[in-house]
C-alpha cells in the first residue's frame, strides 16, 4: 500500500475518532457514520471539501506545511500523531529488504547482557537474543537465524499470553501502535505488506487494532513478565538504535529493584 494511501487512511481514522462537541461544533441531526464529516474537517482547516476528500482517498499529492498545520489543529492531533503525519508526507526512497545481519560487537553485547536482551530489524524480525531472553520468552517460538518475528510471536503464539498474563491485551495493543508507525514509513514494501496480510488473516485482535491507526512512540517503561518456570518478574526496558546500524533496534531489560 502506498504512503499516500496510508496518509489518507490515517487522516480518516483521526476524523472518525472525534466528536463534534470536542471541536466546538453542534451535533445537529443524527449522523450515519462516526466522527466528524469531511466537510466539517475541511471547514475547520480552511480548505476545500473536494481537496480534503481527494486527500483522504489518496488521490492528491502532499499538502503544504501550512495545510498540514491546519489539519493537525482541526483533527486535534497529539504531538506523536503530528510527527507521524509529517513523516508520511516526506519523500522516501524505494522500499528495501529488512536488515538480516547484526554487527559482531552488538551480538557480543547482547550475549553478555545479564538480563533479557534481543535485536530486531525494521520489520521486527528477531535477529538475535540471549539466554536470559529465551528463559523468559521461550525463544520466541523459534531459534536464532530462523524466520521469527516479534509481532507475530506476540499476536499468534499462545506462549506470549502466558508470559504477559493479564497485561497481554494492553501490551499487544501498544505493540501494534508502535509497529503502525514503522509500517507507514515503509509503505509499499512487499516484506511489510506480507506480514500485515498474514496477521490480518490470523488474528482478529490485530485486524481490529490495525484499523485504528493508533501511533505509539514509547521506547521505555516497565513490563510484568512470567518466565518459562512460572516466576513473575518486573523489568524496566530500554529500546534504542545503534549508531552504526540505525536500521536495527536493541531491547535491553533490567529488573526493578
Amino acid at each position: 500500500m502506498s504512503r499516500r494511501r496510508e496518509l489518507g487512511l490515517f487522516l480518516r481514522s483521526r476524523r472518525e475518532g472525534l466528536t463534534p462537541d470536542v471541536v466546538g461544533l453542534s451535533s445537529g441531526m443524527r449522523r450515519r457514520a462516526p466522527g466528524l464529516r469531511r466537510e466539517e474537517v475541511a471547514e475547520l482547516a480552511g480548505i476545500s471539501v473536494d481537496w480534503y476528500t481527494r486527500l483522504e482517498q489518496g488521490r492528491v499529492g502532499s499538502p503544504s506545511i501550512q495545510t498540514l498545520n491546519a489539519l493537525a489543529h482541526a483533527l486535534r492531533l497529539a504531538p506523536a500523531e503530528y510527527a507521524h503525519l509529517q513523516l508520511l508526507i516526506q519523500p522516501h526512497p524505494a522500499p528495501a529488504l529488512p536488515a538480516a545481519q547484526v554487527p559482531a560487537a552488538l551480538t557480543r553485547m547482547v550475549e553478555h547482557w545479564q538480563y533479557p536482551a534481543y535485536v530486531v530489524n525494521e520489520r521486527w524480525d528477531l535477529l538475535t537474543w540471549n539466554d536470559a531472553a529465551a528463559a523468559v520468552f521461550g525463544d520466541f517460538g523459534g531459534q536464532p537465524g530462523e524466520s521469527v518475528n516479534l509481532l507475530r510471536y506476540m499476536l499468534l503464539d499462545d506462549m506470549a499470553q502466558q508470559v504477559f498474563g493479564d497485561t497481554w491485551t494492553d501490551e499487544a495493543q501498544r505493540m501494534v501502535g508502535k509497529f503502525r508507525r514503522l509500517y507507514d514509513q515503509h509503505a509499499g514494501s512487499q516484506a511489510f505488506d506480507a506480514l500485515i496480510s498474514d496477521l490480518n488473516n490470523a488474528s482478529a485482535c490485530f485486524a481490529s487494532w490495525w484499523q485504528r491507526h493508533d501511533i505509539i512512540t514509547q521506547g521505555t517503561g516497565r513490563k510484568h513478565l512470567r518466565d518459562q518456570s512460572g516466576n513473575l518478574h518486573i523489568f524496566e526496558y530500554l529500546s534504542m538504535h545503534p549508531a552504526d546500524a540505525p536500521q536495527l533496534r536493541v531491547a535491553l531489560y533490567m529488573p526493578v529493584a
